[in-house]
């Protein structure tokens, strides 16, 4: 199902062929529309841009990016100078906002055929982009700098196990393989020695107490992929998480027997469902009954394989922009 947020546009959005769970008219702060929607489940959010106070400053819509699931928000944009700039468009691409358009015809397609970064990669202007991250739950040294200076520093993602034995480990060393073709990186392994059975260089091993500064001391890389396992310190200095649920039925039920609120305290978070067999139509089955957005749906990987295309997609993902042509071929 899908919800509509409406303004200038709502006799237009009414015209739209979609199942609707939800519609809101009129015109909302950026905070009053994550509050609503942040822990509701739907399929696609169509946002009239009009919708949101003040839509002009780009910090308005950064506020929606930082919360929200932005790859199923479809951003319908009006003609105002301002939301017309190739600058105004290039700071939503960089914010992940790849998803807007003009018309119903847009609103349609996209809606079928959601955008990736590779689609939109053209309208972002990197060399004039200059705006704030204010990112919450990044680390202290990354608020408030500029986004050019940001993205130069260290990307640490944390990876855990949701289910037990999601396959974190092996997840990471896949990801390193595919990073290493194109950036300087790193992993970090956090209370267990695990990836000794790799025989894999770069990786650093740290125990509660000296995780940070082993991070610190590796922040020379570009990215550090960090196994958080059961450390809540390593937790707290990452970047990004990725958590990770082996959608099996045994593992689901243990999971749920173990801890029954454990999903819904996944809310809003970057969900992978990780040596995965569901199809599609499995996955939004899934999203229903958990009331929960997934990022991506890794299925079983061979960690033999050189070049696997579905991780290089991952990365491309979550912001990695130059495993694009590897995603490509």
């Amino acid at each position: 199902m899908n919800v509509i947020v409406a303004n200038r546009y709502q006799s237009m959005l009414e015209g739209l062929q979609i199942d609707v769970i939800k519609s809101l008219n009129g015109e909302y702060d950026a905070d009053e529309i994550v509050s609503q929607f942040q822990n509701f489940f739907y399929q696609r959010m169509i946002l009239d841009i009009t919708a949101i106070k003040n839509y002009q400053d780009i910090r308005n819509l950064q506020k929606l990016s930082i919360s929200l699931d932005m790859s199923k928000v479809i951003l319908l944009l009006d003609d105002s100078p301002e939301s017309s700039s190739p600058v105004y468009l290039s700071k939503l691409i960089s914010m992940g906002i790849y998803n807007f358009t003009r018309n119903l015809d847009g609103i349609m397609y996209l809606y079928n055929n959601p955008n990736s970064y590779r689609d939109v990669a053209q309208y972002q202007q990197l060399d004039n982009f200059t705006t704030e991250v204010n990112n919450p739950n990044q680390p202290m040294a990354m608020r408030g700098q500029p986004a050019n200076v940001a993205m130069q520093m260290t990307r640490i993602i944390g990876v855990k196990n949701i289910t037990e034995s999601s396959g974190a480990t092996t997840l990471i060393y896949i990801l390193k393989k595919h990073l290493e073709k194109n950036y300087n990186e790193g992993i970090v392994e956090v209370n267990k020695r695990d990836f000794m059975y790799f025989k894999e260089k770069d990786v650093f091993s740290a125990d509660e107490g000296s995780v940070s500064s082993v991070i610190n001391n590796h922040r020379d890389k570009e990215v550090l992929l960090v196994d958080v396992n059961d450390s809540k310190t390593a937790l707290s200095q990452c970047t990004d998480v990725i958590y990770l649920i082996e959608p099996s039925v045994i593992k689901l039920n243990r999971l749920m027997l173990t801890n029954p609120h454990i999903l819904s305290s996944l809310a809003g978070k970057k969900v992978v469902l990780n040596q995965s067999l569901l199809s599609s139509k499995d996955v939004l089955d899934f999203e229903y009954e958990s009331r929960i957005n997934i990022f991506y749906n890794m299925p079983a990987l061979n960690e033999r394989e050189k070049e696997v295309p579905v991780v290089d997609s991952f990365l491309l993902k979550l912001g990695f922009e130059r495993q694009g042509n590897n995603a490509n071929n």
